[in-house]
């Protein structure tokens, strides 16, 4: 099942509230004068919803490789202090939820419980942390048996943050979730492979992140001219493309069937696609993106 997630984090929201900072206020008075059509922008992220591998997928095909729990290839909790403006804090939200799916599926309780802390602190600080519901996160983290149920209960709460920020003027920060949480799955699946460069699984994941790195460079190509800093990720992320540019895939559709899972009916992609990357191209992609997190993270 291909879902989108900015990150195991979005499990923590579960309801709507009101409120927004004069940064951000700011903000959506210059997307007014540009005219941004709002339900277009919800649509496109809608629509990426659909494509994008959870850090949760990701991180069971990464402990499926038989490489053991690492936490170095996470961003430290003690770095959210660095993190002082509303640009730093969504992304980094991002980070942080796929740093806490990683964790969940090692089990590693311990530093699960760490992130699940830092996590709140930053949604406090973005002033949505009155969607975080710690007894919901801490049954997830305890429990990772059922990820078909796990996945679809992130993929809704996800629609529902969405759908508020959206209404709130704020759909930059939607962008910039999905942003952080991607670049931080790519990340780790590059420092993997790495380490195993006879796992082909590994190497076509990474190559299939080619459609979905057009897809976040053409949603903040919307916010560019509006916004320094998302302006600056969106160059960063060109950079990205061209080594992305070097990887061909050549898929070949079949009809999507539909399941039912836990009661609702899911659409199955059931496409396949070839993908041809090389070590050179893997060892590019690793290198420019660890640059970008390091700026992102910094």
């Amino acid at each position: 099942m291909k879902i989108l997630v900015a990150g195991l984090f979005l499990v923590l929201f579960a309801a709507c509230g009101t409120g927004t900072k004069t940064e951000e206020k700011t903000f959506a008075e210059a997307l007014d004068e540009t005219s941004l059509n709002s339900t277009i922008l919800t649509g496109e992220v809608n629509e990426i919803l659909n494509r994008i591998p959870s850090p949760l997928e990701i991180s069971v095909l990464l402990k499926e490789s038989g490489k053991k729990y690492d936490a170095a290839f996470l961003n430290s909790p003690e770095n959210v202090s660095k993190y002082n403006t509303n640009y730093k804090r969504a992304l980094n939200l991002g980070i942080y939820g796929t740093d806490l799916g990683y964790t969940n599926i090692y089990e590693q309780t311990q530093d699960g419980v760490r992130y699940m802390s830092t996590i709140r602190n930053l949604a406090n600080d973005l002033n949505i942390g009155q969607f975080f519901e710690m007894e919901t996160i801490g049954r997830l983290v305890s429990n990772n048996n059922n990820l078909d149920s796990l996945l679809l209960i992130t993929t809704q709460n996800f629609n529902a943050i969405n759908h508020y920020l959206q209404s709130q003027d704020r759909s930059h920060l939607s962008v910039l979730f999905l942003t952080g949480g991607w670049l931080e799955a790519l990340h780790i699946t590059c420092q993997v492979a790495k380490l195993t460069p006879e796992n082909h699984q590994l190497q076509e994941t990474i190559g299939t992140q080619k459609i979905i790195l057009d897809n976040l460079i053409h949603l903040l190509s919307m916010f560019k001219e509006t916004d320094h800093n998302m302006g600056t990720l969106f160059t960063d992320l060109q950079d990205l493309k061209q080594a992305f540019d070097k990887v061909s895939i050549t898929t070949i559709y079949k009809p999507s069937s539909f399941e039912i899972v836990d009661g609702v009916m899911v659409v199955k992609d059931n496409s396949v696609s070839t993908v041809e990357i090389t070590q050179a191209d893997i060892e590019s992609i690793r290198t420019i993106t660890q640059s970008i997190r390091t700026k992102v993270i910094s």
